[in-house]
């Protein structure tokens, strides 16, 4: 079975690489140091990673009954954040490259949930294609389960 990737994670990606090149561009600007950029980068990848696994379990609790998945998603929103934090203490401590612009690059995530609306009109116009909630043949989260069953 073909599986398609979800347009709003698909624009929710977009615009964090989106963020992490503007953010970079004016990083550039006022500073040329090196370790600035890669936990700049650095924190895009994990918004990006963090993106797609909160995707998943979402998309993977939806299939549950319902206490399982409060419980199932509650347990990878934890993970998350493990990660995060756990990154963070490795970048503070090896001095490899700068928490802060980590964390900066992370905000992607925000920052791109925000402008997704304006993300989702971008990528129509590029991609073409329907927003997911047009009536000519657009599937619904429904029919989408409905097939993978």
């Amino acid at each position: 079975m073909k599986r398609k990737i979800d347009p709003t994670l698909l624009e929710l990606c977009l615009g964090i690489l989106l963020y992490g090149i503007v953010f970079q561009a004016v990083l550039l600007f006022f500073s040329r140091n090196a370790s600035h950029s890669l936990g700049l980068w650095i924190g895009v990848l994990l918004a990006v990673a963090g993106s797609v696994h909160m995707w998943w379990s979402i998309d993977r609790g939806m299939d549950q009954a319902a206490k399982r998945a409060a419980r199932t998603v509650g347990t990878n929103n934890l993970l998350r954040y493990l990660v995060l934090v756990a990154v963070m203490f490795i970048l503070a401590y090896t001095h490899f490259a700068s928490p802060i612009f980590a964390f900066c690059g992370y905000m992607g995530m925000k920052i791109s949930a925000y402008l997704n609306p304006w993300i989702a009109k971008i990528r129509i116009g590029i991609f073409g294609g329907q927003d997911g909630n047009g009536p000519d043949g657009a599937e619904t989260a429904e029919e989408e389960r409905t097939e993978r069953q």
